[in-house]
């Protein structure tokens, strides 16, 4: 079966400067992923006409299906409408139901319409228009030379309203789509070369038809299978069994056998065994409590954190003795595991987890650098704590230290 492929184009200059974050494409690609179209080709554009033009010759020599976000807003910048409209040899009409949309929601808002807002109801008569349930531009679907061209407006939750609502099912209509099925199982404490290694063997003996993908990610790597084919109950078994291998194999650094964050998998092994979990923050400032609650229904295991950053909270509200600071160092394996009996004092909870260390750029010194941290995970009975050298700038080693924080909470909540 012939592969459904896809390009994705997002426009806007704000993406180009960085001032905005891409989000829309990798959400599309997740989304087309799961019904079987394959994204081989992404690119952000800036507002000029030229570089939209040659985006779209470009994708669509390589794709089945192209879609487009941004540019239909209401101001002299946002140019994808009548390009699009020159580009597929149309001419603009105003869509009554789009134009109604727009009346109707400026009613709801109670702010005047004015006649740049009306523009935003005229389309390509070449194009059949896709309404936007969830604000003013209408999207629009194109097609020529048996390809699909979709542009939909570049704000995220009215892209991903049209995509659900009438994109995706449309392209399941229109196209016959192979079958892709996915395996992901989650790893720590192991390198990406590392893991490599202890599985190039296996690798090596892979089916034609599945590509094995290494994510890394903050101490964390997700091994991906990725399997494509016809019959869905093929692809399926072959991966269960590639799968079961691979599991073999990274049996010792294997975390989950799913695609799941630290975070989730936490407040799963709390919620299945009715225990609570508290955390004493000192160089993650709050990072830590931030990814916990992070997860819709936190609240019925997470209780809060106490965020120690100066010592004269470790001292007056952790217990933390002043001799062991003066003596130890904040940054040492006494202070976190003081740290983790006074927040289980304070928040009566099952299990704590905490962290100090030093984030730099400054504040190193010879015995301990920037980039040291200790790790502490316990309860009321026992404490277990690790140091750990993180070597990058000061967000990526506050990053690390909490997934690294999460992992020994992890498995201390497995052993215990």
């Amino acid at each position: 079966m012939e592969r459904i492929t896809a390009s994705i184009i997002t426009i806007g200059d704000e993406l180009l400067i960085g001032q905005v974050i891409d989000t829309n494409s990798a959400w599309m690609s997740q989304e087309l992923n799961k019904i079987g179209v394959w994204v081989h080709y992404r690119v952000a554009v800036g507002d000029v006409w030229n570089d939209i033009w040659n985006a779209l010759e470009e994708a669509g020599k390589r794709s089945n299906i192209i879609l487009i976000t941004g540019g239909l807003g209401p101001t002299a910048d946002d140019i994808t409408k009548p390009l699009l409209c020159k580009y597929f040899d149309g001419k603009m009409i105003v869509d009554e139901q789009a134009l109604q949309n727009i009346k109707t929601i400026f009613k709801k808002l109670n702010r005047p319409l004015i006649e740049r807002n009306v523009k935003q109801a005229e389309v390509p008569d070449t194009c059949t228009v896709i309404q936007n349930k969830r604000g003013t531009a209408p999207g629009m679907w194109f097609e020529k030379y048996a390809k699909v061209f979709v542009s939909m407006p570049g704000v995220p939750h009215e892209m991903k309203g049209i995509m659900t609502d009438d994109v995706l099912p449309r392209l399941l209509q229109q196209f016959n789509m192979p079958y892709i099925g996915h395996r992901t199982l989650l790893t720590a404490g192991a390198g990406e070369s590392f893991l490599a290694e202890l599985i190039k063997d296996w690798e090596a003996l892979l089916p034609s038809n599945i590509k094995l993908a290494y994510l890394p990610n903050y101490g964390l790597v997700r091994l991906r299978l990725t399997a494509i084919g016809e019959n869905k109950n093929k692809v399926e078994k072959l991966l269960d069994n590639e799968f079961g291998k691979l599991k073999i194999l990274t049996k010792e650094a294997l975390v989950a056998e799913e695609d799941i964050s630290l975070e989730k998998l936490i407040g799963r092994l709390l919620k299945e065994r009715g225990k609570t979990v508290a955390a004493a923050e000192s160089c993650t400032g709050g990072y830590i409590a931030h990814l916990l609650t992070s997860v819709p229904g936190s609240s019925a295991y997470f209780y809060g954190s106490v965020v120690s950053y100066d010592n004269s909270i470790k001292e007056n509200l952790l217990n933390v003795p002043e001799a062991i600071i003066h003596e130890e160092g904040a940054v040492s394996e006494e202070t976190v595991t003081y740290m983790i009996k006074g927040v289980l004092e304070i928040m009566k909870t099952d299990f704590a987890v905490a962290v100090s260390g030093i984030m730099g750029p400054d504040g190193g010194a010879q015995e301990k650098p920037v980039g040291t941290v200790w790790i502490a995970a316990g309860n009321i009975e026992k404490t277990e704590a690790q140091k750990f050298f993180f070597r990058f700038d000061r967000q990526r080693n506050i990053e690390l230290t909490a997934m690294y924080a999460l992992n020994l909470l992890r498995q201390f909540i497995l052993k215990n």
